[in-house]
């Protein structure tokens, strides 16, 4: 087989082994796999709910494959489902009937996010002992459940967010804050809604599955405080650039003078569950599933793989030219898979995302090299503020830049990945997938067998 003819080859199968990863990870498919209905009684896993004994079933909840879940749950639920509200990211849409669809701002939270969430609030509040909430949280929850605790005001949150996000914070940093100057996440979902019962169905798209983590865990217990949100503050140096209003109120919370949020033992907890059902390590394993079968020798490196973009690009690059080069730890053909997600620290003014970041990395380190293609894109159909869920490149994707008049250690360096890859025609573009469960990344190494 010719370069040209592999590189073509490798590049239909890393989206067909995308695909797959994409469909394991369908709301429906949790929703499917873990929710039933049997005589009169809802099954969510090894929760019961006996449906009858409830005046009022309502579904909130926020992320940008929560309208895909409601749809299913609609599919499963019908008339049963009184009402309720969905806030999720523009465009990431589903006909519903019984749930109403709030669109809103991600990952920069708006004013559509913040009235979607007020109302959110409310129907928790209103909701009385004899009715069951059902909160459908998935990716993006955080930035689209945007109520900010007073004094803070949502500019002085997307402030924040945003320089949390500039300086190369974790998801979970960038959470344990977002709980601390919120009047809904880290467990006050839950303490709204108290005394009805509240099911929260979770699509994961944190390393690990933390409940609390999850969506920022609106109906979970937290273990985070407020002077963990300064420890983060601290870490990066941005102390002194916070808006006012943050830095008194994480500092006045750590101090004790603002109550924290509910912590594991709470009474608001008592009639509350959290249920996983999708997460990355499904993404995966489908992806390896369909590997095997495109003749590849699959091999899941880690689903929890986080940490600097251009750095986990050079590692995964370096594996997989280890196998091409020694046969270790697998002979070619092989695919190289792995989930989590990575940050990008923000040191040009370029437009991109970490998926694309990773495959323009992964250019540089395969310069020249034939026989590999790098693979790395967003399950939820997005990368950073792109139409793309990611990008390809391959040993010659560096030279056919340069030939195109492009520097690719310049554009790097820039943080200006999407505009390179789309004129070499190399991004990966879905749309929005119903899904958000992290990324998938895929090393392919040599020609598959027939």
């Amino acid at each position: 087989m010719t370069p040209a003819a592999l590189e073509k080859r490798q590049r239909r199968d890393a989206l067909a082994i995308f695909k797959a990863s994409l469909e394991a990870a369908l709301p429906a498919r949790g929703i499917e796999r873990l929710l039933r209905v049997d005589e009169g009684d809802l099954h969510a896993g090894p929760y019961r709910y006996d449906l009858s004994r409830y005046q009022n079933i309502q579904v909130i909840g926020a992320g940008k494959a929560s309208a895909a879940m409601a749809h299913a749950l609609e599919k499963l639920l019908g008339r049963r489902i009184s009402g309720g509200l969905i806030n999720t990211k523009y465009e990431h849409l589903a006909k519903l009937r019984r749930v109403e669809l709030n669109e809103a701002g991600h990952p920069v939270p708006d004013d559509a996010g913040i009235e979607g969430t007020r109302r959110i609030a409310q129907i928790a509040r209103d909701a009385g002992p004899d009715d069951l909430l059902i909160a459908l949280i998935s990716g993006g929850a955080s930035a689209l459940l945007p109520l900010p605790a007073e004094p803070v005001t949502l500019a002085e949150k997307q402030a924040t967010t945003k320089l949390l996000l500039a300086c190369g914070a974790t998801i979970h940093e960038i959470n344990a804050v977002r709980k601390h100057i919120s009047a809904i996440k880290g467990g006050q979902l839950a303490r709204l809604a108290a005394p009805a019962t509240l099911l929260a169905l979770l699509l994961s798209d944190v390393i690990g599955d933390p409940l609390d983590t999850i969506g920022s865990g609106p109906a979970a217990p937290d273990d985070s405080t407020f002077q963990h949100a300064w420890d983060v503050f601290e870490k990066y140096g941005i102390i002194d650039q916070l808006p006012d209003s943050v830095r008194h109120r994480i500092d006045a919370g750590r101090r004790g003078e603002v109550p924290d949020t509910p912590k594991t033992g709470d009474p608001c907890f008592r009639k509350t569950r959290n249920l996983i059902v999708g997460s990355n390590r499904l993404a995966v394993d489908a992806a390896a599933a369909k590997a095997r079968e495109l003749g590849y020798r699959p091999v899941v490196l880690s689903t929890l793989i986080e940490g600097e973009t251009r750095e986990i690009a050079a590692m995964h690059c370096a594996i997989a030219r280890e196998a091409l080069h020694s046969g270790r730890p697998v002979k070619p053909p092989v695919c190289f898979i792995s989930g989590g997600e990575t940050t990008v620290t923000l040191k040009g003014d370029g437009k991109g995302g970490r998926n694309m970041e990773f495959a323009l990395a992964a250019a540089l380190a395969l310069d020249g090299i034939p026989g590999i293609l790098a693979f790395s894109a967003g399950t939820d159909g997005t990368d950073g503020p792109t139409d793309a869920a990611g990008a390809f490149a391959t040993g010659s994707t560096a030279a056919r830049a340069r030939t195109a008049g492009l520097n690719p250690q310049q554009i790097l360096a820039r943080n200006d990945s999407y505009p390179f890859f789309q004129k070499l025609d190399n991004l990966v573009v879905t749309g929005p997938t119903g899904t958000n469960v992290m990324d998938v990344r895929l090393l392919l190494a040599g020609a598959p067998k027939p």
